[in-house]
């Protein structure tokens, strides 16, 4: 007798000839696990019905014969027109009649040995195969039967070949079968199930780091529970600007490939510093980079924390060459301040922030100098009892008029 892991392979690959190329996971799992139970119940009624035969009945024992050959055959054809809906309504007719009409022949519900019992696996099956509105009529069906069975049992004639050890043999062999193909489809269902489980968490694992590589930590959840606008207002933070300079004559330097690997590693090392000092990356645009400490989770060393991050940045930049042999250069600007931010956007989601403290900051990059750090004096005045800081001098700002900056050279 074959193992029911061979079997399961060779009832897979049955089904498999017959699906087709638009066939969901779902409906191919259907058709194996039809064709598989089909072929079970056809096995066992070649077997109940030469054991029949063997006693004498024929006419019951022709019974599950037919429905094994008639079985057999709607599986070929099966295979043949792939005309699927056919075969499942096929084989859940057989099997809701053809056992009642086996329990008639042999003399009632005790002398059939509750033959009729096999019919359940039809409201079963169209449960599994179907859907659950449908498999109501099938199990009303199926009860109707039953109790039809119940009124014809004083109008059959109750005797046949069978003496009371074969019908109790019978007895033990129909409910011992009904049990282990219903006991199959639950257990190949449950391990199916559990398989996409398994895959369902490991999508929603994957779903929460892209969300996570999306949004901050604090705000992911916030916004997976609520449908509200996530917008808040954060008095003290600072925001720090990288930019590259002369970026796009290197653009036209380098090749695609190489401008892409050469931002990608640069901002990766960004991405651990941004991790090691507690900031929370805003964006990246072509070759700028913008983060911000204090939000959204509250740090009252904010300044600090970008500051020494700035520091490090630029000791990094000054060992990056890039493929044409030349040092990079980046403008780092930052600047402390009041901002609102929140969620925007519905098909893509950002995490941005607002206000004039962001655009000083930009300002502070835009109008620095190559490997320089310049702030404002915002900043100026959270981190000078700690760090070096250059007296620069007053700018005039684009949009902002006469500001005095200074140049963040180290740590005291």
């Amino acid at each position: 007798m074959m193992s029911q892991p061979y079997f399961l392979k060779l009832t897979a690959h049955i089904a498999k000839i017959s699906s087709g190329a638009n066939d969901s996971d779902e409906l191919r799992l259907q058709k194996t696990l039809l064709v598989s139970i089909a072929f079970m119940i056809a096995v066992a009624a070649v077997v109940w019905g030469l054991i029949y035969w063997a006693f004498g009945e024929f006419l019951a024992g022709s019974i599950p014969l037919s429905y094994a050959l008639i079985s057999t055959i709607n599986i070929l054809v099966f295979l043949a027109t792939g005309r699927y809906h056919f075969f499942r309504f096929s084989q859940l007719f057989l099997i809701l009649i053809l056992p009642f009409l086996l329990m008639i022949v042999l003399g009632g519900f005790v002398n059939s040995s509750a033959v009729v019992l096999w019919s359940i696996l039809s409201p079963l099956g169209a449960l599994v195969f179907v859907d659950n509105r449908q498999a109501w009529w099938w199990f009303f069906s199926y009860l109707g039967l039953d109790i039809l069975s119940g009124v014809l049992q004083p109008f059959i004639q109750v005797n046949n070949n069978l003496n009371p050890q074969v019908i109790l043999f019978f007895f033990v062999m129909n409910i011992g079968a009904i049990s282990f193909i219903g006991f199959f489809i639950l257990s190949y269902f449950v391990r199916q199930k559990n398989l996409f489980f398994e895959l369902l968490k490991v999508e929603q694992e994957k779903s929460e780091r892209l969300l996570l590589n999306v949004l901050p930590k604090e705000i992911a959840p916030i916004l997976k529970d609520n449908t509200r606008t996530i917008a808040n207002l954060h008095e003290q933070v600072t925001i720090l600007f990288a930019d590259v300079v002369g970026f796009t004559p290197l653009s036209v330097e380098l090749t695609p490939t190489e401008m892409v690997e050469l931002l990608n590693e640069v901002f990766t090392y960004f991405d651990a510093l941004t991790e090691k000092y507690s900031a929370e990356k805003i964006r990246t645009i072509g070759d700028n980079y913008m983060v911000i400490a204090g939000a959204p989770r509250p740090c009252p060393d904010h300044a600090h924390q970008l500051a020494r991050m700035a520091l490090d940045m630029i000791a990094y930049i000054d060992s990056v060459q890039n493929p044409a042999g030349n040092r990079l250069k980046f403008r780092i600007g930052i600047n402390s301040g009041p901002v609102v931010a929140g969620v925007i956007g519905k098909a893509k989601f950002q995490y941005d922030v607002w206000g004039d403290a962001v655009n000083i900051a930009s300002r502070m990059e835009s109008h620095g100098e190559p490997g320089k750090i310049q702030i404002g004096r915002t900043t100026y005045e959270l981190i000078k009892e700690d760090f070096y800081c250059r007296h620069r001098g007053i700018l005039d700002i684009k949009g902002k008029g006469q500001m005095e900056t200074w140049f963040l050279e180290g740590v005291r």
